[in-house]
């Protein structure tokens, strides 16, 4: 939860805007223990870096096997109310103001799918101080629904079925999944028009009961506002980096960001400026760290050249691409594209590519190249690198952008969608 993914970073924003229009907001947890008698302690749960240890034997499978047969009847959720007593990962705790918790839901309504091909239903033990939600609202295509209520579903993409090969899972059961609940939906929402056609056409959905909210990206004022001078003496002393001196990459280590080529690429433009990367290795990465491991083992200057990490905290990473030469996302496929809106939300000048609704993100505030095009990427990098006057020439162009995805648009078509299953902020919801 601390590092948060590119569904956190949604789930966060569309706390925070709902709550700005005068929405109540809960949000609905699965931990992997229990229910305790103890609010305090059920919170502390749900933060809990400890996971229980799974032994593989005859019982705990005996245990599972009834825990699936039973999801598929119906689980319940318990509230928890914020204590103030527990103290958070920095940036975990959601803008909410009650929680709902049940013992590993979303596992075991995944593996009830799986085994019977049923959504879990999920009702609420409501208390005095926590209603139960007039609406759910769930940020991904889960296998599960809240029985006499709206249901909305978030589809950010259907990458399993257009880039099969960049993802793990079983393509029949995810086609299975979002189909059953594409039909349970009371609305869908997404996050481009890309991905509205692409569920309109893939899940036969009615285009009435699609509405396309787009994503906001909200910048920490402190991030936007502080001294530039400031962000130039941290980076340069944590890192040995200079002002508009590097480029940044971001995002998981997975075959659609297309590290792989960005690399290749970067090598093949020949400039002098460090690439950073910051992303954890996620699922068939091999293949796009290949080239960039090899050429860590051969040493050299191209091995300074490139500079990695795992994690960087949220003020750091902002730091940084405030601080980058350009931020290179020339991704596969993307649903929405969330890092292009927050570089240039933060004045930096942005290469990025067809790939996906990347365009709709970028407008004309980017360089766009083929993805699949090595030389078109290089080239593209040895623009903004050479090119100040492009890059300054993009940066306004991109503050410009970023507005048109601002809090106040977001929440006008957030409550579109919301009105269309007869929800109004003048009702409390969650």
């Amino acid at each position: 939860m601390p590092k948060g993914s590119g569904i956190a970073t949604y789930g966060r924003n569309l706390l925070e805007a709902a709550e700005g229009v005068g929405i109540d907001t809960q949000v609905l947890y699965g931990p992997a223990s229990g229910r305790k008698p103890s609010n305090v302690l059920n919170e502390a749960l749900l933060v809990d870096a400890r996971r229980p240890a799974l032994q593989d034997n005859r019982r705990r499978r005996v245990q599972r096997f009834q825990q699936t047969l039973l999801s598929r009847f119906g689980r319940t959720a318990y509230p928890i109310v914020p204590s103030g007593e527990v103290i958070w990962p920095s940036g975990a705790q959601p803008p909410a103001g009650h929680l709902w918790a049940a013992q590993d839901l979303f596992v075991r309504s995944n593996r009830c799918f799986q085994k019977y091909g049923k959504l879990t239903p999920l009702t609420f033990k409501a208390a005095s101080e926590v209603p139960a939600p007039d609406l759910m609202h769930w940020t991904a295509p889960l296998p599960i629904h809240a029985p006499g209520r709206p249901n909305i579903y978030t589809f950010h993409d259907l990458i399993p079925l257009r880039l099969p090969h960049t993802t793990l899972g079983d393509k029949a059961r995810y086609m299975a999944m979002s189909l059953e609940v594409a039909s349970r939906a009371d609305h869908i929402v997404v996050v481009s028009e890309t991905t509205r056609q692409d569920v309109v056409r893939l899940l036969g959905v009615d285009e009435r009961r699609v509405t396309n909210t787009y994503q906001s990206v909200q910048i920490p004022e402190p991030a936007t506002l502080r001294n530039k001078s400031d962000v130039a003496l941290e980076i340069e002393g944590v890192f040995g980096l200079g002002w508009k001196s590097y480029f940044l990459h971001f995002g998981a280590v997975e075959p659609k960001k297309n590290l792989g080529r960005i690399v290749e690429a970067y090598l093949a433009s020949g400039v002098e400026a460090p690439l950073v990367l910051i992303g954890g290795r996620a699922w068939l990465d091999e293949g796009e760290v290949g080239l960039l491991q090899q050429v860590k083992r051969d040493g050299g200057p191209n091995a300074d050249r490139i500079r990695q990490y795992d994690y960087m905290s949220f003020s750091m990473l902002n730091n940084l691409i405030r601080g980058a030469k350009g931020v290179l996302f020339p991704s596969l496929y993307e649903g929405f594209g969330l890092p292009v809106l927050e570089a240039m939300a933060l004045s930096t000048a942005v290469l990025t590519s067809t790939g996906g609704a990347l365009p709709e993100v970028a407008g004309d505030a980017a360089l766009v190249v083929d993805p699949y095009d090595v030389q078109a990427i290089a080239r593209g990098i040895r623009a903004l690198d050479a090119d100040e006057a492009l890059r300054s020439d993009l940066e306004v162009r991109g503050r410009r952008q970023a507005a048109r995805f601002s809090r106040e648009a977001y929440q006008a078509r957030l409550l579109e969608a919301y009105s269309a299953v007869g929800v109004t902020p003048s009702a409390s919801y969650g």
